[in-house]
């Protein structure tokens, strides 16, 4: 995800400086959720332009229990945040811009955005980063397992932001663009 957003952020939001600060997982995250929002509400007295976004993948989590644990750590923290959830992964937002994803991978068939499992890329069944390797290794690509990495750099260069058919997507964009408003 944060080779995606280091692409994508500056897209959304033209002209904002930001930072991208990974984890590895979401147990990670939420592990050390607490810690790193009480440091960013004590900036944030001296820095008035400080804006916290939290993105993470649903998994199989329940996405309203998800974002309450979110919540409910911004406010234990006495943080403002912004708290997004990539539904079902981040690799629905590359299913919903099936034309980036042709551009990074053109043997991708074109016709793959008009097929009723792909319509709504929220609702890919089965996991999103298992039904993008599929399609992938179906046009001739990653034969021995996607480099989740690199897949994510190459599509998101090729994104269009205002075009992404994903609504946790459009969520997160809308969202972003609301905040530095």
């Amino acid at each position: 995800m944060a080779e995606a957003l280091e692409i994508l952020v500056p897209q959304i939001v033209p002209g904002h400086t930001f930072g991208v600060h990974p984890y590895q997982g979401k147990t990670d995250l939420l592990g050390k959720l607490n810690e790193r929002l009480r440091s960013y509400a004590g900036m944030r007295s001296s820095w008035s332009e400080l804006r916290v976004v939290l993105v993470v993948d649903r998994d199989n989590e329940d996405c309203h229990d998800l974002k309450q644990k979110l919540l409910n750590a911004c406010s234990a923290a006495k943080c403002d945040a912004l708290c997004r959830i990539a539904i079902e992964e981040l690799e629905a937002w590359f299913f919903g811009d099936v034309d980036a994803l042709r551009a990074a991978y053109p043997s991708v068939p074109a016709s793959l955005a008009s097929k009723a499992k792909y319509r709504d890329p929220d609702a890919i069944a089965g996991g999103t980063w298992e039904a993008l390797e599929r399609v992938l290794q179906r046009a001739g690509h990653y034969a021995n397992g996607i480099p989740k990495v690199e897949v994510a750099r190459k599509v998101a260069e090729h994104m269009r932001p205002d075009a992404n058919q994903s609504r946790s997507f459009q969520v997160f964009r809308d969202g972003l663009r609301q905040i530095v408003a």
